[in-house]
Parts: structure tokens; sequence; C-alpha cells
């Protein structure tokens, strides 16, 4: 079912040195990682810093987008729970300057709610 999810674009969280070997050059010097959650090639992760959204393009995946959202301007979140028919749950992202939500799908299996409880400690710092 994981790869299922994967498929349709569901997160899954992936371990710290994962996040690291992908993103390592991007990182700030003694900035942490929180949490990671992979898609299909994409990545979501929360830093002790910023939130980075790994958008990788095209069918080689070659090209990339880094696309950083510092805690700061994430004006507001929600969470929409998986129903009995649905496979997965919505996090959804508001960010200042940005009219449309930054939508993100969690599979059943990963807790959307851990990274919800993660992005309300970074936001209220």
């Amino acid at each position: 079912m994981a790869i299922l999810g994967g498929l349709l674009g569901n997160a899954s969280p992936i371990d710290e040195a994962e996040v690291r070997d992908e993103l390592g050059k991007l990182l700030g010097e003694g900035e942490q990682v929180l949490r990671g959650y992979k898609l299909v090639r994409d990545l979501i992760v929360l830093t002790d810093r910023r939130m980075l959204l790994v958008d990788k393009q095209g069918i080689t995946g070659r090209k990339t987008e880094y696309r950083s959202v510092p805690y700061r301007s994430i004006t507001n979140f929600s969470v929409e729970t998986a129903g009995h028919f649905d496979l997965d749950a919505d996090l959804k992202i508001w960010v200042s300057g940005i009219a449309d939500p930054i939508i993100k799908k969690f599979s059943r299996g990963a807790d959307v709610y851990e990274m919800q409880a993660l992005l309300a400690r970074c936001v209220a710092k």
C-alpha cells in the first residue's frame, strides 16, 4: 500500500539521514532537520528554521525546484483528516503573498498530526 500511496502522491515519513543526503548542501550551518516526508520524487522537510519543499520536475527529475518557506511567512494551516473512504489526509498551508494554499497529501499511515504539531511549534516561535 505504501507504493500505491507514493504513486498517488501521498507523503510518507523518511529518516533524517536520507534528508541530509538529499539536501545537505541546502541546509544552513547548524540547521537541524526535524522531520521529512517523501512523495514519489518530492520531499517536504521541516527544519528548526524553515519548511523546505523539493519538487523534482520532468520525466527524468533532473530539474528540481527547492522552495524555502520561513515559518514567519506561514499565516495559517489546516488538517483535513481521512474519512472512511478516503485514503489520505490533507495538510493545507497558507503563505503570505500567495493566494492559494500549498496542499500536501499524507497517506493513512503517515502521521499528519505530527507534522501539524511541529508546524504549530515552529510557527509560534
